[in-house]
């Protein structure tokens, strides 16, 4: 009995150490397998959280090296665009530039460096009458080239007028005055053009207006009939673009041995900066005086204003008496008398005469009443003035 209580005891320590062997190994299973799961646990965060910043740092240095290569890109282009053009910047030219075989830049020095004949002047400048050692009498047009304020003209005014000059010696045409030759000097530019015996559209009118000279309605036709087709020239006949006179008056017409006109100064007055002030005057359009906008109607309306000088002999500078006030331009004047009926009172006495002509007169009368427009729209193209005109008479 005692025996087998003994072996019983024996049993149950035996299984207790057996399950206590149980329990230890198994918490130590546990334990290890906790750990190596903590373990892999910690190693995955790590890796995903580096592979989270590796991928920002890539695409920050993208992005950085992008936006670098981009802006350098773009100085170098800026720094390229600005080489470029300043390599094609016209040089400023100095001393005499000659456009004609007859004129060589030594013999155009000389000229100009003696006394020279004086014709005339104008807000722009003077004119001269000089001659060269071959015997070529030429006009030189001294302009005046400083800057409102008195201070020396800026480089970029001088290429601008330096090219204008180079576009202004390749017209060709009957009624333009292509420019011989200029020479720079300073702050001036002298510019040398053929030389035209009757001076000036100005000069003449001065002198019919004196007694001095008798102009028949024939040859004024003539010289509007040249002005205008001069003009047709510049608005539409130019290959490179479209020229506007922008200071169309009779001082910038001159008229050869035969009366034919030509036109001077095309476009200078745009960019001359001494000749803002002198561009408005009474042979300006409205809204170039009013406003500064300039268009080819413009220098319809300057023309309009010169065939009403011809066609009335007057000096339009003078005051105008309409309606029985004073002060008055001569635009109103002629619309004035165009409707009351009395457009035969304009006339100037001097040509009246045979009644074809005055009928011609009459009709050239309303087109310069309508080139004489407040509205450029209502205004007519140069290139409709040719015909116009051209059907008064035959040329």
């Amino acid at each position: 009995m005692e025996q087998r209580r003994r072996r019983r005891n024996i049993n149950t320590l035996s299984l207790l150490l057996l399950f206590f062997l149980t329990f230890t190994s198994t918490t130590a299973t546990t334990s290890s397998c906790r750990r190596r799961a903590v373990k892999h646990l910690s190693t995955t965060q790590a890796t995903s959280l580096e592979s989270r910043i590796t991928s920002k740092v890539i695409v920050l240095s993208i992005v950085s090296g992008v936006l670098t290569g981009l802006l350098s890109a773009i100085a170098l282009a800026f720094l390229v665009r600005c080489i470029i053009k300043y390599m094609k910047q016209t040089p400023i030219l100095k001393g005499p530039v000659v456009f004609s075989p007859k004129i060589t830049p030594k013999s155009l020095h000389a000229a100009l460096g003696n006394s020279i004949h004086l014709l005339g002047s104008d807000p722009n400048g003077k004119y001269h009458k000089t001659v060269l050692d071959n015997g070529l009498v030429v006009a030189v047009k001294k302009l005046s080239h400083s800057s409102p304020e008195g201070g020396a003209t800026s480089k970029s005014v001088k290429r601008r007028l330096q090219k204008e000059l180079e576009l202004l010696a390749g017209l060709r045409h009957r009624n333009i005055m292509s420019l011989r030759a200029y020479v720079r000097e300073s702050d001036e530019f002298s510019l040398v053009y053929d030389y035209m015996p009757n001076g000036s559209l100005e000069d003449v009118m001065s002198k019919v207006r004196g007694n001095e000279m008798e102009l028949g309605w024939e040859v004024r036709l003539r010289i509007a009939v040249g002005i205008v087709k001069g003009l047709q020239y510049l608005h539409f006949g130019c290959e490179e673009q479209q020229i506007l006179h922008y200071n169309l008056k009779p001082t910038n017409v001159v008229l050869d041995s035969e009366f034919e006109p030509r036109l001077t100064d095309c476009g200078l007055a745009k960019i001359m900066p001494s000749s803002q002030a002198s561009i408005v005057s009474c042979y300006s359009a409205p809204e170039s005086s009013q406003s500064n906008r300039y268009t080819e109607k413009s220098d319809v309306f300057s023309f309009g204003m010169i065939l009403g000088v011809l066609l009335t002999g007057k000096d339009p500078t003078q005051p105008f008496c309409v309606e029985g006030a004073s002060g008055g331009s001569l635009g109103l004047w002629l619309k004035h008398l165009q409707q009351s009926g009395e457009a035969r009172e304009a006339l100037d006495e001097s040509i009246l005469g045979e009644e074809v002509e005055e009928d011609e007169m009459l009709m050239a009368l309303r087109i310069t009443i309508v080139c004489l427009s407040d509205f450029p729209a209502d205004r007519p193209s140069s290139d409709e003035l040719v015909h116009m005109l051209t059907q008064l008479h035959s040329f």
